[in-house]
């Protein structure tokens, strides 16, 4: 199996002013397609030539995982924003459980910025459920960690690797992560909250033969 680049959910201008097209060209165009180039290279000929993605990211290690938890990462960070104007509020079950877990909106993205500002160096923040309680909880990653690896299900992330933001806010984290929360797509959070499972992305990712 092959992957590709996937298509963005909207065009390289349309999360601006809070994400330019310079960034997006620099993230999406240059990073995340040489995570997706080199996983391709490294799965040539072992036993993950045929496995999905999500496959390759709970059961490799070294620099395959790297590579294909960063093309991963990359994929579900990308359908997590929308267009500022485009964006709707949470609602239903997703909204109950903030609710729930975090004692309102506004206190989980409290709780989210902080997560995602005290992630040390490059790495990721995440909301994520447990399969079995339906918690909702709050993981920091590094690097190119995955919380599926952990059995938990994403539902939201945040890149804090400088190449997300150092373009648009030069070391300024917090300015970044204030525009995050004008793109949120609460509609995809939602779609992954109800599934219960891991959003399967290897279909957006499979190159047509």
């Amino acid at each position: 199996m092959k992957f590709e680049l996937p298509k963005l959910p909207y065009q390289m201008s349309d999360l601006q002013p809070h994400v330019s097209s310079e960034t997006l060209d620099f993230h999406y165009g240059r990073h995340h397609k040489a995570y997706v180039t080199k996983t391709n290279a490294m799965i040539e000929g072992t036993k993950f030539a045929n496995a999905t993605l999500e496959q390759i990211v709970q059961e490799s290690e070294g620099g395959l995982f790297n590579n294909a938890a960063q093309a991963w990462n990359h994929t579900f960070y990308w359908n997590c924003m929308t267009p500022a104007n485009q964006t709707t509020p949470p609602k239903g079950g997703l909204l109950e459980s903030i609710k729930r877990d975090f004692g309102s909106l506004e206190d989980f993205k409290k709780s989210f910025t902080q997560t995602a500002l005290n992630t040390f160096g490059s790495g990721w923040a995440w909301l994520v459920k447990e399969k079995s309680s339906q918690l909702l909880t709050l993981v920091s990653t590094s690097n190119a960690e995955n919380p599926m690896r952990q059995g938990l299900v994403p539902l939201l992330v945040c890149d804090v690797w400088e190449h997300a933001y150092y373009i648009d806010h030069r070391n300024d984290r917090a300015k970044y992560l204030e525009g995050f929360w004008n793109l949120i797509n609460w509609n995809f959070v939602e779609k992954c909250y109800q599934k219960n499972e891991i959003e399967n992305l290897t279909a957006q990712m499979t190159a047509a033969h």
